[in-house]
C-alpha cells in the first residue's frame, strides 16, 4: 500500500502551523519593545540636533520606559534568550549612552574646545557598565543592581533640561552655575555606573500583604505626579534615587567598619585585667545521669547489681568448669 499525500493545509511538516506562527509572533514581541526603545533613542538625537531639547529629554524617557516593559514582557511570555539580551545592551548603549551624552553637549558643552571629553567619559562609562551587567547579573534574578542602572542617568541627564524651564527653578536655582555643575555631574553619574553601590530594583507589588499594597499605592502616586506635572517629578525623582543608593552604601560601610572595642582603651590594660581573672572550676556531678552520681570514696553502684550487697570485683577463673555451668 501506499501512503497518500497529506491534503494542502493539513498542517504537516512542510507547511507552517498557526500555532507556529503564533511562538514566533511571541518571541518577537520583547524585541519589538527593543526596537521602540532604539527608535525613541535615535529620535532624541534628531530632536536635539533640531535645537528641539524637551521633546528630545521625553523620548528619552520614553525610551527607558520601552526599556523596562522589554524585559517584563519577555519574563512573562518566558522567551528570554541571549540574542534578546545582546540586542537589548547595543540598543541601551544608544538610548542611554550616545543620545544623552549628544544631549548634554549640544546644550551644555558645545562652546569649549575640549568639553566634549566630558559626553565621552559618560559614553564610555555606560558602555563599560553595559558590558559588566552582561557579563555579572544578566539573566539572573536580582534584588538590587551593581551600580546605578545606565536608563537612569541617561533620564538624570536629559530631564535636568525641562526641570530647568520651570518657574520653580528660574525662581531659586536659576543662578546656580550650572554649566559647571552639569560638568561634575556626568562624571559623578560616570563614577557611579562603574561602581559597585547596590541600587533598588524595582519593586513587586501585590495584594495580599501590607507591604505589596503600599509599594502599589506608592507606585500609583509616582505615576500621576508624572502624568500630571511631569517637569517637577522626573529630575527630583531621579535624583533622590541616586543620592539615595549613595548614602546608604556610605551609611552601611560605616556601620560594619564600626570597631569592636572603645580605640581609647589600652590594650595591655584590657589583656593584664583578662590574665588576672579568676579562674571558676565548674563540677559536672550535679548534670551526670544519676547511675554515675557518687561521692568521693564510693563507687558507682549498677542499678542491675543493687540489692546484692557492696559490689565486688570478679575473681572468678574464667577457665573454671563450674563457672560455666
Amino acid at each position: 500500500m501506499t501512503a497518500s499525500a497529506d491534503p494542502p493545509g493539513s498542517g504537516s511538516a512542510g507547511a507552517p502551523s498557526a500555532k507556529s506562527g503564533l511562538q514566533r509572533g511571541v518571541i518577537i514581541l520583547p524585541s519589538a519593545f527593543t526596537l521602540g526603545n532604539l527608535f525613541f533613542g535615535i529620535w532624541a538625537m534628531v530632536a536635539a540636533s533640531r535645537g528641539d531639547f524637551v521633546w528630545a529629554s521625553w523620548f528619552i524617557v520614553t525610551a527607558a520606559l520601552l526599556d523596562m516593559l522589554d524585559g517584563r514582557v519577555a519574563r512573562f511570555t518566558r522567551t528570554g534568550s541571549a540574542f534578546g539580551a545582546e540586542l537589548d545592551s547595543l540598543v541601551d548603549a544608544i538610548s542611554f549612552g550616545v543620545a544623552p551624552g549628544f544631549l548634554a553637549y549640544v546644550i551644555y558643552f558645545s562652546e569649549g574646545s575640549w568639553s566634549w571629553l566630558l559626553s565621552f567619559v559618560y559614553v564610555a562609562a555606560v558602555v563599560v557598565r553595559l558590558a559588566r551587567f552582561n557579563i555579572e547579573q544578566a539573566g539572573r534574578a536580582k534584588s538590587h543592581f551593581h551600580g546605578l542602572p545606565s536608563p537612569t542617568a541617561g533620564m538624570v541627564l536629559a530631564t535636568s533640561y525641562p526641570f530647568s524651564q520651570t518657574p520653580f527653578f528660574e525662581a531659586h536655582l536659576g543662578a546656580l552655575p550650572w554649566h559647571q555643575i552639569q560638568a561634575v555631574g556626568v562624571v559623578l553619574l560616570g563614577v557611579l555606573m562603574m561602581s559597585h553601590i547596590p541600587y533598588p530594583v524595582v519593586p513587586r507589588i501585590g495584594f495580599r500583604s501590607a507591604k505589596g499594597l503600599t509599594t502599589l499605592a506608592a507606585m500609583l502616586a509616582a505615576l500621576f505626579a508624572a502624568v500630571t506635572v511631569p517637569r517637577y517629578f522626573f529630575f527630583p525623582f531621579l535624583v533622590l534615587y541616586t543620592v539615595w543608593g549613595l548614602l546608604k552604601s556610605v551609611l552601611m560601610g560605616l556601620q560594619e567598619r564600626l570597631p569592636d572595642r572603645d580605640p581609647l582603651l589600652d590594650e595591655d590594660e584590657e589583656a593584664a585585667d583578662e590574665a588576672d581573672a579568676e579562674l571558676r572550676e565548674l563540677d559536672y556531678a550535679d548534670v551526670a545521669p544519676k547511675r554515675f552520681r557518687a561521692g568521693p570514696e564510693e563507687t558507682p553502684v549498677p542499678e542491675a547489681d543493687a540489692g546484692r550487697g557492696p559490689h565486688r570485683p570478679s575473681t572468678e577463673n574464667e577457665d573454671d568448669p563450674e563457672a560455666s555451668s
